[in-house]
């Protein structure tokens, strides 16, 4: 009984109990659909009115156990529109990135300080959040190539506030949803038939953004 009162209150104890559900998740649920995006807007064209609530939840899960989204919100703009499907996209990955925040903050946060807290990464991690918590949020939430699941976690092992981290995420990843929205939007478009010129508009878009951070880093 001791020896299991210590093991459940190791992190990477949970961590594993965590990756096993998520597999498990991944192959034998309805989750498995997020990797298939056709079969993924099928699904949710089906369900009417009830397309929004689940496609929240969905995200929201997805996010916390680190299932990359994207495949989720191109899906959402092909069936919600840009403007609606940016919304629930950012409400979705927002409240997720809130949940994965939390899990690695109790979970996480006293064994990554002993294990890596005194790596130079980390550190200089640390004290952008120190400085400037908000703006910092925002410039890393503003590029749609970071890893927007491994940030969740990585911002629960900081000091950082909560209100920042959900204000700088929620405002943060509007620009790069709304790119990935508008690539589902005109995706379907050129699939039946459509103009292509506005799904290219949206890559280049898209383009744009990755590419500003380096170009503001630059200057």
């Amino acid at each position: 009984m001791t020896m299991l009162n210590r093991s459940l209150k190791r992190p990477r104890y949970w961590l594993a109990i965590a990756f096993i559900l998520c597999i498990l998740l991944c192959l034998f649920s309805p989750l498995n659909a997020l990797f298939n995006q056709s079969l993924l807007i099928s699904q949710l064209e089906k369900l009417g009115h009830w397309a929004v609530c689940l496609f929240i939840l969905v995200y929201m899960l997805a996010t916390v156990i680190g299932i990359p989204g994207t495949m989720l919100t191109i899906a959402g703009g092909a069936v919600f529109g840009l403007i609606w499907g940016t919304i629930w996209s950012v409400m979705g990955a927002t409240l997720g990135a809130i949940g994965a925040f939390w899990v690695a903050r109790f979970l996480l946060r006293d064994w990554a300080q002993r294990r890596f807290g005194y790596h130079q990464a980390l550190l200089r991690f640390n004290q952008a959040v120190r400085d400037k918590p908000l703006t910092f949020v925002l410039a890393v939430r503003f590029a749609p190539i970071s890893p927007f699941n491994v940030v969740n976690f990585l911002f629960g092992l900081t000091p950082i506030e909560s209100r920042h981290y959900a204000m700088g995420t929620f405002f943060g990843i509007i620009p790069g949803t709304l790119a990935y929205t508008w690539l589902g939007v005109t995706g379907k478009d050129v699939l039946q038939g459509g103009d292509r010129v506005p799904f290219f508009l949206a890559l280049s878009f898209l383009a744009v953004l990755s590419l500003l951070p380096m170009w503001a880093k630059k200057k």
